[in-house]
């Protein structure tokens, strides 16, 4: 039995996108809330720190220590759980510390996380430091890892394909023109959502492996080049598959990756990302965040007016949450 805590909602629901679907010209767009799963505004981290709370459970741990950006959504939800579930939070953040605390970096301060301050060059160097010194204080800690990516933070996202191809199955009919959900997942082509730690492609991917998904599993990289991120994602989903079970060797050519949107780097603003949280609020009263969820989406409209996807598919646009960095003060004049 793998050690599980269940305190996400689930199942997030699926949404019909018809209004962008129209304005876009197709092809059928389709929407997992995973903004939805409840603890501290929600996101994909959450269903990896239900394994991950529960390992560190297990292992008596006091301290989840944790590193990320400024305004991180692992780092808020990880500080969320720890307070949940009675731990101590340390969370190493690289760049300086603002004057004005918002966004995502106010609710880390809410949650009681103690806050480090570091470079990002020196930030795995700073969280190893960070770890060994609670080590050496007897607060015994629990290292989750950047992103909450590593074989037991996966494993969310590999149930997660389990719980998509239920919802799928049990689909009667969206809001959607001119589609019907089938009874199985022959109605259901592409998924798309963002990529940068691989916990959430590897568990996709793994997923659709061990449950039988026949459509396409497509990252948008946030950061990272196509090669880096189909090597990390191709190595975790092989290690994750040995926790759920019989060892699956995956390849590099098993993970299919775009990374055609990250040239601006991490966190910039683009007027891709712009195009995109704008157009999701104005068609669908959805919110993207501005790094990874904007990114995505501006991925996929892009390729949507290229023509990449057929008019008849259906895509499922996978939202891994982050919308409180849209209170970020840095992004809201920009997005005015």
């Amino acid at each position: 039995m793998i050690p599980r805590l269940k305190f996400a909602h689930l199942p997030t629901p699926i949404e019909a996108m018809p209004r962008l679907s129209e304005i876009l010209g197709g092809p059928r767009l389709l929407v997992k809330r995973d903004d939805q799963t409840g603890l501290a505004f929600g996101g994909n981290k959450t269903r990896k720190l239900e394994f991950l709370v529960a390992e560190a459970q297990s292992q008596g741990a006091q301290t989840l220590i944790t590193a990320g950006a400024a305004q991180s959504n692992h780092c808020r939800q990880t500080a969320a759980a720890a307070a949940r579930f009675g731990f101590k939070c340390i969370l190493v953040l690289s760049g300086d510390a603002p004057e004005q605390v918002s966004g995502n970096l106010l609710l880390d301060h809410l949650f009681g996380a103690e806050i480090i301050w570091t470079e990002k060059s020196q930030r795995e160097a700073m969280l190893q430091q960070t770890f060994d010194q609670a080590l050496g204080q007897g607060h015994k800690p629990y290292l989750v890892p950047y992103g909450g990516s590593n074989p037991v933070g996966a494993l969310g996202y590999a149930f997660a394909m389990q719980e998509l191809i239920q919802q799928m199955k049990d689909l009667r009919g969206l809001a959607c023109p001119g589609w019907q959900a089938r009874g199985d997942l022959g109605g259901l082509d592409w998924i798309v959502f963002a990529s940068s730690s691989g916990g959430t492609q590897a568990g996709l991917v793994l997923g659709a492996r061990l449950f039988g998904f026949g459509g396409k599993v497509l990252g948008i990289s946030v950061d990272e080049p196509r090669e880096v991120l189909q090597e990390r994602v191709a190595k975790l989903a092989t290690e994750t598959s040995a926790r759920s079970g019989e060892r699956i060797a995956f390849s590099p050519e098993d993970v299919q990756v775009n990374a055609d949107y990250c040239a601006a780097g991490y966190g910039v603003l683009t007027e891709g990302e712009r195009e995109a949280v704008t157009l999701f609020a104005r068609t669908e009263g959805l919110l993207l965040d501005p790094v990874y969820t904007g990114r995505a989406a501006a991925g996929m409209i892009d390729l949507i007016k290229k023509g990449f996807f057929k008019k008849d598919e259906t895509v499922l646009f996978w939202h891994t949450g982050g919308t409180t960095a849209l209170f970020a003060e840095k992004y809201q004049d920009a997005l005015k």
